[in-house]
């Protein structure tokens, strides 16, 4: 197979996975649950957060021991087809939920989101293998644009499934929607199974207790030797707070669109399709200009965008507006988590690439889908006002722009050229 056809295949899991989040946890399912599983009871919204916040909680503890165990064993690919297909069977299963089935529903739904979180710890640490260091902002970006294809394909293929409204009345064919966003998941990922391989191969390193405890003492190792990499440090910090605040955006979009705006089931469906359209032009654009200007300087630039959005938003008081603070956050997504990908596999050795990135997609990026979140609820709930909560996101933009201008953007990584703190 050649680089390309790899690039491709790798290329192509986000396609496939990218429908699950859109699906299951930004749009369908949320207000599936609510509205016919917990029969529109108010009960629903804190079961949803507390199914979203535990299964972000367990990622978050099992990532990094999961990519520990991956760098010792070799068997990356193992892993990830082990959490794509916990993910793709559970969401299958969520298409037999109905009313008075909350509890199991949340505990499937659960399971689906850790096998899509969990998933992407494997996934993304197979950016450094497969992308020169010259090419790999331009690879994350065009992996996010396949990604927010994969979601704009799987709403105009679910549209007149969806139409009805995701309400009892039609049920039966939101149930089918979540059947054939499974079946889009498994198809698409394939390729990646079919085509790469694990370069690393250790003969008799089988899943064993052995190796999970080996794992653990890894995890510890990894906690005080990322003490010498500053830098990655550092941005992982400052990713914490920016990515948290982006997260919490994303998951109450369209509580707020239908809650603040009155959006119905149509103007949504339209909405995340403009937004995922934007976000694939802007993962796009900016890969090209992460690999120009440097992915620092570009996490800067897109930091300031998402200052704009929450400004506009704050303001919006129709839907037109609204749509429009849609496509430029849409924009601003698409770029800012190309261009973090691309920094954290830059600041990264090789050979703790996959435990790294445990830390970077569970330890740090599900962490963060916990706090940022409660905090708006929080701060929404006692000022009676989303708004409110949406102004509290500034602060987590404020200190994770501040904590990016600290990087340096090479350090850490053998053989990598040092640059000073505020060269980008």
């Amino acid at each position: 197979m050649t680089e390309k056809g790899k690039v491709f295949s790798w290329l192509l899991f986000d396609f496939a996975n990218t429908s699950f989040s859109v699906m299951m946890v930004t749009f369908a399912f949320p207000l599936f649950f609510k509205n016919v599983i917990c029969g529109g009871d108010t009960s629903g919204d804190m079961l949803w957060g507390v199914g979203v916040s535990v299964s972000m909680l367990l990622v978050a503890l099992i990532s990094p021991v999961l990519g520990a165990a991956s760098d010792y064993s070799g068997h990356r690919k193992r892993y990830l087809f082990f959490f794509t297909m916990l993910s793709v069977v559970a969401t299958a299963m969520l298409g037999f939920s109905g009313p008075g089935m909350a509890l199991a529903a949340i505990s499937l739904f659960v399971l689906a989101n850790i096998g899509f979180e969990g998933g992407l710890v494997f996934y993304d640490a197979w950016l450094k293998e497969i992308a020169s260091e010259k090419s790999i902002g331009r690879v994350s970006g065009y992996g996010f644009a396949m990604g927010y294809l994969g979601s704009l394909t799987i709403l105009l293929l679910m549209q007149p499934l969806l139409g009805g409204g995701i309400v009892p009345e039609n049920a039966a064919n939101v149930r089918l929607s979540f059947w054939a966003t499974a079946l889009f998941f498994a198809v698409f990922s394939l390729p990646l199974f079919l085509v790469l391989r694990d370069r690393k191969k250790r003969e008799g390193r089988a899943i064993s207790a052995a190796l999970v405890a080996r794992s653990v003492r890894e995890v510890g190792y990894t906690i005080r030797h990322i003490m010498s990499y500053p830098d990655l440090a550092k941005f992982l910090l400052a990713y914490f707070f920016y990515n948290d605040a982006i997260l919490t955006i994303i998951a109450f979009s369209s509580i707020y669109a239908q809650n603040t705006l009155g959006f119905g089931t149509g103007e949504l469906i339209i909405f995340f399709m403009l937004v995922q359209t934007t976000a694939l032009v802007g993962s796009i654009f900016f890969g090209f200009v992460t690999d120009r200007i440097g992915p620092k300087r570009t996490i800067v630039v897109t930091l300031s965008i998402w200052f704009g959005v929450v400004f506009t938003a704050l303001f919006a008081e129709t839907k037109e507006l609204f749509f429009t603070t849609g496509m430029l956050a849409g924009m601003a997504m698409g770029s800012s988590q190309a261009a973090s990908r691309s920094m954290m596999a830059k600041l990264t050795p090789r050979e703790h690439v996959a435990e790294f990135f445990g830390f970077y997609d569970g330890t740090f990026g599900k962490a963060s889908a916990i706090a940022g979140p409660l905090v708006f609820g929080f701060v929404s709930s006692q000022a009676a006002n989303q708004k409110a909560g949406l102004l509290s996101l500034l602060f987590f933009f404020a200190a994770g722009l501040l904590l990016m201008l600290r990087v340096r953007s090479n350090s850490g990584v053998p053989g990598a050229r040092s640059e000073e703190v505020c060269a980008e």
